[in-house]
């Protein structure tokens, strides 16, 4: 009775978990902690790693070692169309925004990616993923082309319904990804040429597409495109 009760709790948790995926409340990249689902089922850990082995075979989690359970990105081809676009509207609004801002603007810039350096030593891919937005919206906000801010809003949304977070798959891109940060600001704070601001800004961006290619794809990531 005690195997036949684990079975049964296994595929209520294996339900469980799969509708969440298919209705996105899990995307992809989202973090599967069988401590918390257990939690959450009311059951112990050992029906929710049956389910998660389930899901696993069917392509629909990947469990990788010193990470743990995460959700697939299945299919990731819009992914990458909006991470190739968000690099050019970005950095190019980046560039239109940078003599627009002032000294505050610049100490604000600093200051997330601080708050993003802090978050390092105990990673939190999610948290990190909405400083990092904060701290872009910082630089390209005063952007002077409504088009091209509403552009780059809109595919920042898309990749949110996309992805969870990107640093879920690939999370040693964090750390260069802040010392970037860093070099962006520098430039904007020194009064770089425009078009320098605009390149460091948009291969700041292919980069993270650049690192989740090497890491989910190798295969294809051979001879990438230099955005």
């Amino acid at each position: 009775m005690t195997e036949i009760a684990s079975r049964s709790k296994s595929q209520q948790a294996y339900h469980w978990i799969k509708e969440r995926i298919a209705s996105q409340v899990f995307t992809p990249g989202y973090r599967l902690v069988l401590g918390t689902i257990a939690s959450e089922l009311d059951m112990s850990v050992v029906p929710v790693r049956e389910a998660i082995r389930q899901l696993e075979a069917e392509g629909l989690v990947t469990f990788e070692r010193n990470v743990g359970a995460r959700v697939s990105m299945v299919d990731d081809t819009q992914y990458r169309y909006s991470m190739q676009a968000l690099s050019i509207l970005e950095g190019t609004a980046t560039a239109l925004a940078a003599r627009r801002l002032t000294p505050d603007d610049i100490h604000a810039a600093r200051r997330i990616n601080e708050l993003m350096i802090e978050t390092l030593e105990h990673f939190d891919p999610h948290a990190f993923t909405r400083l990092n937005q904060e701290f872009h919206a910082t630089l390209f906000g005063k952007c002077p082309n409504p088009r091209m801010l509403e552009l780059v809003e809109a595919e920042w949304g898309r990749l949110g319904n996309l992805r969870d977070s990107t640093f879920s798959f690939v999370p040693g891109r964090a750390q260069e990804s802040v010392r970037e940060h860093e070099n962006i600001v520098r430039l904007i704070e020194h009064g770089a040429p425009l078009g320098e601001i605009e390149k460091a800004a948009r291969r700041h961006r292919s980069a993270t597409l650049d690192a989740y290619m090497i890491h989910e794809h190798p295969d294809e990531a051979l001879g990438l495109p230099a955005f």
